[in-house]
C-alpha cells in the first residue's frame, strides 16, 4: 500500500460533495473492487464521491473518455468532425476537427486499470485530486495553489470530450486545471452535475504544496468583510507604513 499524504487539512472544508481521488494503473490494483456499472468517465467521478472505494476497466467505461486514457484509438467518424456539426455543437465538421490534435492522451495500453476513491476514504495515492465546490471554497483552493508561488493559474478545456482536459490534462503536465460545471457537452447531456460549481483538478505534485499553504495562509482575507471605510483606512495606513520604511532605507 502507498504510503498516504495527509490531507486532514482539507476536513476543514466540511465539504458537501467529496474530492475525489484518481489513480491510473497499468496493474490492477491490491485491496479493490471492480465496479459494476458501465457509465462515462465523468459520472464514474460522481459515483466515487459516495461510495466506496473501486476501481473501473475499459469495459467500466462507457464514453470517449477511454480515448484520452489510452484504452482505445481515436474513430475516423469522431475525428472528423462530422458528429460535432451534426448535433450542432459546432458550426462545421473542420471547426470540431480542430480539438483532436490538441487533446491530451495517454500512451496507448499504458492505463488498464483506474481507480477512485473520495478524498475521506483513500488507501492509495492519487495521479489527481477533484474538488467540486462552490465559488467561497474554490476561492480558497485557488488561492493554495497560488499563495506561495505566485504562478498564474490558467485553464484550458474543449465543450466536448471536456474529460480529457479535467482528467488527463493536469496529470500529464503537472498543472491545475479548472471549469465550471454546465459548460461541457458530455456532463450537461447527462446532468451529471448541477451547473454553477467550480470543477478543480489538482495532480499529485501539487497537493503537497496546496495542503501546506492551507495550513499557514488566511482563508478569509481581511478586506473581503471590510466596510467601504475600512477597505479606504486599511489602505491609507498600509500605504504610510510601506512609504515610510521606504524612506527610512533610502
Amino acid at each position: 500500500m502507498d504510503e498516504l499524504q495527509d490531507f486532514s487539512i482539507f476536513d476543514k472544508f466540511e465539504f458537501e460533495r467529496q474530492p475525489v481521488g484518481i489513480k491510473y494503473l497499468l496493474n490492477k490494483p491490491d485491496g479493490l473492487e471492480q465496479t459494476d456499472v458501465s457509465l462515462p468517465l465523468c459520472a464514474m467521478f460522481k459515483q466515487a464521491q459516495d461510495s466506496e472505494p473501486f476501481y473501473a476497466t475499459e469495459d467500466n467505461f462507457s464514453c470517449m473518455g477511454k480515448l484520452a486514457m489510452g484504452m482505445r484509438d481515436s474513430e475516423p467518424v469522431s475525428e472528423s468532425g462530422e458528429i460535432g456539426a451534426t448535433e450542432k455543437i459546432f458550426k462545421e465538421a473542420r471547426a470540431n476537427r480542430r480539438i483532436y490534435p490538441e487533446l491530451p492522451k495517454l500512451g496507448k495500453g499504458t492505463v488498464r486499470y483506474v481507480s477512485f476513491s473520495s478524498m475521506n476514504k483513500l488507501t492509495f495515492e492519487p495521479d489527481i485530486v477533484l474538488f467540486t465546490v462552490p465559488v467561497n471554497q474554490a476561492e480558497i483552493l485557488l488561492r493554495s495553489l497560488n499563495y506561495s508561488t505566485g504562478n498564474l493559474l490558467t485553464t484550458k478545456y474543449s465543450l466536448v470530450i471536456m474529460c480529457a482536459w479535467m482528467f488527463i490534462y493536469p496529470y500529464v503536465t503537472g498543472k491545475v486545471n479548472f471549469t465550471i460545471t454546465g459548460l461541457s457537452y458530455g456532463m450537461k447531456t447527462r446532468r451529471v452535475l448541477p451547473e454553477g460549481l467550480v470543477l478543480i483538478s489538482v495532480p499529485f505534485d501539487l497537493i503537497p504544496m496546496m495542503a501546506d499553504n492551507l495550513k499557514h495562509m488566511p482563508w478569509s482575507l481581511t478586506l473581503y468583510t471590510a466596510t467601504d471605510e475600512e477597505r479606504d483606512e486599511y489602505f491609507r495606513v498600509v500605504g504610510e507604513d510601506i512609504r515610510q520604511r521606504y524612506e527610512a532605507s533610502s
